[in-house]
């Protein structure tokens, strides 16, 4: 006998925040520090109340994943973390003080949520830098970098978080993702900096 009608949104609702649910527990075992059955029982019990009486947005899956990406994707990372941990390191300890540092916005590709949230949390990983605003609707992270003290270096910077994005999209991205990354850089061929020419969106508007 099928389940009734009513039931079956809020079954497909629960299997949707399955994602936020696992990662409850997993935030709620770190924050005690111990991994016992009492521990892991209550975060279930905590993650299940959550997710069913607060709302979150579903996390979409892109049902993609490219286990060569995804190597380059941990690889790379792992590589700009030991790097900006050493010029973190120059910086606390060089005898010159940071004077200055930026806030910068980066326009990224994609449409994904997920994506979206996974980018800005290696940005943020990363020393050096971290993002201190989220505009969702238009998918721009606003990221504050640590002794940023010409254009050059904020560009640096923005380049280097849409690398980030690059390879997660090509890691675990929708098709449409890789497609808008692709047709990006067609762009950036066409309209290179410095040329006289802002760069340009996918969405055919100028980036600041």
């Amino acid at each position: 006998m099928s389940a009734p009608r009513e039931q079956r949104p809020l079954g497909r609702q629960l299997l949707r925040q399955l994602p936020y649910a696992l990662w409850l527990v997993v935030v709620w075992l770190a924050l005690w520090g111990d991994l016992s059955v009492l521990t892991v029982v209550s975060g279930i019990l905590v993650a299940v109340f959550v997710v069913r009486f607060f709302y979150l947005p579903p996390a979409e899956s892109t049902g993609r994943f490219n286990p060569y990406r995804f190597a380059i994707l941990i690889g790379m990372f792992v590589a700009d973390l030991l790097r900006a941990s050493f010029e973190v390191a120059w910086l606390a300890i060089r005898p010159r003080p940071v004077q200055v540092s930026s806030v910068i916005q980066v326009d990224l590709r994609t449409t994904s949520d997920l994506v979206m949230t996974l980018t800005a949390e290696a940005v943020t990983l990363v020393p050096g830098s971290f993002v201190v605003e989220v505009d969702r609707p238009n998918t721009i992270l606003y990221l504050h970098v640590l002794d940023a003290r010409s254009a050059q270096d904020c560009e640096r910077m923005r380049r280097a978080a849409l690398r980030q994005e690059e390879r997660i999209i090509r890691a675990i991205g929708s098709a449409d993702d890789v497609r808008r990354v692709n047709r990006w850089h067609e762009q950036q061929v066409a309209h290179p900096l410095g040329a006289g020419n802002p760069p340009i969106r996918p969405n055919g508007r100028a980036q600041p």
